[in-house]
């Protein structure tokens, strides 16, 4: 075996019929994922580079990644990284691994906060409406038309089925198309605004008609007054608003960091964990980004307990993904989750409710008027948590479900706030 030849061809394969042999759902994807890790090469690349050879420590990565997928241990853990709305993040054994249902609970922050907190100016998919707009617009179709043809490509080299794909939650395949599309936004939003730019230094360059006496002759100092006049009657502009966000649990800080990443400027959040991997492994993905503890700072605590007083009140949104998973439901779990992944961070008690009840408690006392309160929960427990939201007099509750039509999230505002004495 050791004078072998093992081309990426012959180790894909292998590896495919090795974890199929083992119970393996998706053994391709999984084989694939473990290449890429091991070669440092893209999915599509493998099957350009069939023919070429692993070297020996490719070879020694790969035949212990094989040996840990094999025991069950899931693939983030392994590979040591996943990919987050349009974000990567590292994963660690000890902090829960990012899942695709958390991408829509930041895309709820980020809704509530363009349209109740941020200026236009800030919320990155604000379309701006402007007369060549249709242009824009058929060259975005056009870059999407070929960017679904390299999907189905790959798809096709890959030999995928669509069970396959949905198997990924999105990690790779519908993190990656959510990320190209937000780039295509953020490139029309960018190209309007320097075109509104350059409109206004046209403008502000123009020499102003000269006012004229009854005889024609310029009167002068006449346009100065006028622009001083109106410099005078100007209000001075606005400060922009800093949305301020309270996160608590941040596992591997995909949430907070998203949030300030895709707002980058307009957004600062604070992130608590208990658990001390989880805020190392958060402050490392951090850094990665290059965004600053002024921008994301994250605290090991016990939910809220090191908020100081002086910052209660002022956060204009609390959202957790807490531990929520019913103790009943623990035993149930698959084998790659329950063996792997910490239970401090999936039990959520009898009722899946516990720390969800301790957050609602807290929340009046963090947010401001107005505020913003949402949890992902489990399925099970969402009407339940939008009952409590009710009596704790929380306003416009709502159950968002995830992309499998299932209840996922609830989500609520603070009306009234309170202050302890």
């Amino acid at each position: 075996m050791a004078n072998e030849i093992w081309t990426i061809k012959r180790c894909l394969e292998w590896t495919k019929e090795y974890l199929a042999e083992r119970g393996e759902e998706h053994p391709r994807l999984s084989a694939e994922w473990l290449l890429c890790a091991a070669t440092g090469l893209a999915r599509i690349d493998l099957y350009m580079r069939m023919d070429e050879t692993l070297n020996a420590a490719q070879l020694e990565t790969m035949h212990a990644a094989v040996v840990r997928r094999a025991k069950g241990e899931p693939l983030q853990y392994i590979t040591g990284s996943t990919q987050f709305r349009m974000i990567d993040v590292a994963c660690a054994p000890g902090v829960l691994i990012p899942r695709p249902e958390t991408e829509m609970l930041v895309e709820e922050v980020l809704n509530y906060l363009d349209a109740k907190v941020l200026s236009p100016e800030a919320a990155a998919r604000q379309r701006v409406e402007l007369p060549w707009n249709d242009e824009v617009e058929e060259a975005r179709k056009a870059e999407a038309a070929l960017a679904d043809e390299r999907a189905t490509a790959e798809r096709r080299a890959a030999n995928l089925t669509a069970a396959d794909e949905a198997a990924l939650g999105g990690d790779v395949l519908g993190s990656r198309a959510y990320a190209e599309e937000l780039a295509d936004r953020e490139a029309e939003e960018a190209a309007a605004q320097a075109a509104e730019a350059e409109a206004a230094e046209a403008e502000a360059m123009e020499t102003p008609e000269p006012e004229l006496d009854e005889y024609g002759i310029a009167i002068e100092g006449a346009g100065q007054e006028t622009a001083s006049a109106q410099d005078a009657a100007a209000p001075a502009p606005a400060e922009p608003r800093i949305a301020r966000v309270l996160e608590v649990g941040c596992g591997t800080g995909c949430i907070s960091l998203s949030l300030a990443w895709e707002r980058r400027g307009h957004v600062t959040c604070t992130a608590t964990d208990i658990e001390p991997r989880a805020i190392d492994l958060a402050t490392k993905n951090r850094d990665a980004l290059g965004l600053t503890a002024d921008e994301v700072a994250f605290s090991l605590t016990n939910l809220v307990s090191s908020i100081p007083r002086e910052e209660w009140g002022t956060f204009d949104v609390l959202v957790s993904n807490p531990p929520y998973i019913p103790t009943g439901v623990m035993r149930s779990l698959p084998h790659e989750v329950k063996d792997f992944e910490p239970d401090l961070a999936l039990e959520g008690g009898a009722d899946g409710l516990d720390i969800f009840r301790r957050l609602l408690n807290a929340a009046p006392y963090m947010l401001r008027a107005g505020g913003l309160f949402a949890c992902e929960l489990y399925e099970g427990a969402l009407d339940a948590a939008a009952e409590l939201c009710r009596q704790a007099g929380l306003s416009d509750v709502r159950i968002v479900h995830d992309l499998t039509d299932r209840p996922r999230i609830v989500r609520a505002i603070v009306t009234e706030p309170k202050q302890r004495i």
